[in-house]
Formats: C-alpha cells, structure tokens, sequence
C-alpha cells in the first residue's frame, strides 16, 4: 500500500506491531489482538491513538453504585460467599427495573447476577444447546458480537448466521423460519440495540423473532448491552411508557442479558443480570436431566451451570447494581440523561468522517437514519475493511473489521466511547492527512 504523503505514525513502528502479532490480514484480527497492536504503537511511537477499536465506557462510573459498593465492603461482605441466584436485594430491585423500564411482570427468582453478561451467554449456551438431541445449533442474526460465537467455539457448539440489514421488517419472518423450519435451531441471538450497526429493531420484528420462538420452540437470546440507549426516544421515566423494546412481550421462550457495563458505566466490576422467562425458568426438560442430573432450566443455569463456572458473582457488586436499579425506579437517577454524551460523539464524528471522504455503511434502520449512540460503521471507497483497518492505523485512528461481527459488507465498526471532544479537533486533522495521502 503506497501512501503519497506523510503519516502521522511512522510506516516501519505500524507495520512491525502488526507483524509481530502474527496477522495476514487486519480484516480478520480480533478486538483483543487490535487492542495489543495499537498498545504497542502507542508505547513505541508516543502517539495517543484515536481509539475506536474496543467498546469500554467513556464516562465516569455511576457515584450511586461506587457508594453503595463501598458501604457494603465496610459492612464485611468481601469476607462472606455471595448466595448463587443473588443477594435479595438485588434480585428485588433487578425485578424493579424491568417492570420500571421494560414493563414486564417477573418473580425475583428469575433474576441472577452474572460476571457480565459474557458469563450469562456462556451459560446460556450451554444450557440450550441442551434441550433437544436434534437442535444443537444456535442462530445469530449479525451482525454482533463476536466474542459470544468465540464462546460457541470454545464449548464445541455449531452456530449459523444471518446480516439483517436486507431482511427487516416483514422480510424478517421469511428469513428466520428458513432456518427455523429445519429443526435444528435451539437458541436465536441478536442485540437490541445492535453492536456494531446500531440498528434499533422495531416491535414488529421483536414480535415476529418471539412469535417464531414459540412455534418452533426455540429460546430467544435477548442482549440488551446498551439498554435503553436508542436516544430517538426516552425511555427514563420510571414505569412509564415508552419502554425499552423487547422479545419478553412476545413469547415465554426468552432470556435477556442486562449489562451494568455501558448503562452504568459500571464496566469494571464485572457484573451483569441474567433475566429469565418465568415459564421458561420453571420449566423441565429430559434432556437436560439426562446431561446435568437435574431437568429444571432455571435450576441447571444456577445450580449447575453458574455453580460451575465461577459460584456467584462479587458480593459487593451485587449492592452497587442493586443501589442503581433502585435509583432508577425511584425516578432519583436518571441512568440515560448522561449516556446521551455518546449520542453527541457520533453525531459530530460521523460529521467528520462523510467530511473527508467516509461513508456510513449501516446508515438505514428500515425507512429512518441510523441512530447516534455507541458505535457506528464507515468504509471508504476503493478500500477493503483490511486495507482501511491498515491505512488509518497509520493516521493514528484504530477501529474493528465488520467481517468480525459477522457482517457481510466491507467497512469498520468505530466506538465513540474513548474520544472525548476535546480530540475531536485531532481527529479532523488526521482525516485531513488520510485525504491527503490519496
């Protein structure tokens, strides 16, 4: 790749970093292996980066979580093993919010605290891919995020996959029951919004993916990362409508993973909710008595499965998330009123991206623009998402590949997390000199 102009990055500091981590092609790295490279090119070259290439929270922790956790610390919980399924109060104020903001019925019992909603999904997969001895392949509608197909390989499961971007809508049903109706589905996984694309989807298409769940009995997978987060409308007011949009309306065969990470800020603790359908929770299966000696799902998830894994989830943090949910309810924390910086931060980034030359790869959700949120995509005309990825890695600009997520269009994820608009001054002039170097 020839560049008629100079960079911001010495050519030799980028390639020898990318080199050393043993990479053909940018296109097909990992987040973890970008985040290792552009580490070592900020080390060696002194350069800060505009980073974009890892979804981590920009914004301080929640102060109502950080009080809370402290105060349990000080009254002695470090020294005592959290219950499995949670400590009450989270379980209580957990039910709280999803009547608050989803407006959904749910007993406590269905509520579990994980270690982040990776925890969650790895259990998950295990546990339905265990239902059924003819459904042993899990469903993704991509894009999303590619550490949870990483899971499905550790664990040996087969997946299958499908870009949404030309099947919304009505065109949704057509194309989920193609899969569905060879028997062979047991989970289908998306995230509302959608990391990467920020496609919001509508309930209509939440209706159509829970409608099919229960014809075909199949458990919707729920990832609710950046909940509440699709800033074209509020959904802040406690027990009010609108709410955040979900499959839970839909049908019974649900579960949902609601980070503390991005809502919260609360990245650190590693702590998430797992949200179970109550008929789903109490439900026995055969199969799954036959592989972990007990058939109740909810019971295998907690007793079983989580059991296994890590035996509950930090104590302590258990009381922040529980602080924050019953802020929250109260109507005396508005989570989202902050969270609204990143809407603000893709605005006036992809401003400047179409500026100098980018386009939006995911720009549509359905008739309307693509929100402003967490991420968006860009490509750039005559480049592949390898050769791109590359490019401005020279320019001191990092990102993701699409292919990563399971998209079949060329371009790059960017997150606006980590780049303050104070940067965005730095950001101009290095897309200036990318421009340039055509």
């Amino acid at each position: 790749m020839k560049l008629q102009h100079r960079t911001v990055i010495d050519k030799k500091i980028v390639d020898s970093a990318v080199k050393e981590q043993n990479i053909d092609d940018l296109g097909k790295a990992t987040i973890r292996e970008l985040v290792a490279i552009v580490n070592k090119i900020e080390e060696r070259s002194g350069v800060p980066y505009i980073r974009m290439e890892i979804g981590v929270p920009g914004l301080p922790a929640s102060q109502i979580g950080v009080n809370a956790e402290i105060a349990a610390l000080k009254s002695g919980v470090a020294s005592q093993y959290p219950m499995i399924d949670g400590a009450k109060t989270f379980k209580h104020q957990a039910s709280r919010f999803a009547k608050a903001f989803m407006d959904i019925d749910l007993p406590e019992e269905c509520f579990i605290p994980t270690v982040g909603t990776m925890q969650a999904s790895f259990a998950l997969f295990l546990a339905v891919s265990n239902l059924s001895p003819k459904k042993d392949t899990i469903l993704f509608i991509d894009p999303g995020f590619p550490v949870q197909k990483q899971q499905l390989n550790v664990l040996g499961i087969k997946h299958q996959s499908f870009d949404i971007f030309d099947c919304r809508g009505d065109k949704l049903h057509e194309k989920l029951e193609s899969y569905l109706i060879n028997g062979n589905i047991c989970g289908i996984v998306y995230s509302n919004p959608n990391n990467p694309t920020w496609i919001c989807l509508r309930p209509s298409e939440l209706e159509t993916i829970g409608n099919l769940c229960t014809k075909y009995d199949v458990i919707a997978i729920e990832d609710l990362a950046y909940f509440g987060m699709d800033f074209r409308q509020d959904i802040s007011i406690p027990f009010q409508p609108p709410y955040q949009p979900t499959v839970a309306k839909y049908t019974h065969n649900y579960a949902l993973l609601i980070s503390s990470s991005k809502v919260f800020s609360y990245a650190g603790q590693r702590i998430g909710t797992l949200c179970i359908g109550h008929k789903l929770f109490a439900t026995y299966f055969e199969s799954l008595k036959i592989r972990f000696g007990i058939g109740n799902f909810g019971q295998v998830i907690v007793g079983r499965l989580l059991y296994s894994l890590s035996s509950g989830t930090s104590h302590s943090a258990q009381y922040a998330v529980a602080a924050m949910y019953k802020a929250a309810c109260d109507g005396k924390y508005n989570f989202l009123e902050e969270l609204k910086e990143y809407e603000l931060r893709a605005k006036l980034m992809k401003a400047l991206f179409l500026r100098y030359g980018f386009y939006i790869v995911y720009n549509k959700d359905i008739d309307e623009r693509i929100a402003d949120g967490f991420y968006f995509t860009i490509g750039y005309p005559g480049l592949t998402e390898g050769e791109l990825l590359q490019k401005l890695l020279y320019f001191g600009v990092s990102a993701i590949a699409l292919a990563n997520t399971g998209s079949r269009i060329q371009g790059l994820r960017a997150c606006v997390s980590h780049t303050k608009q104070s940067r965005f001054a730095e950001l101009e002039r290095r897309l200036v000199m990318f421009q340039q170097s055509f």
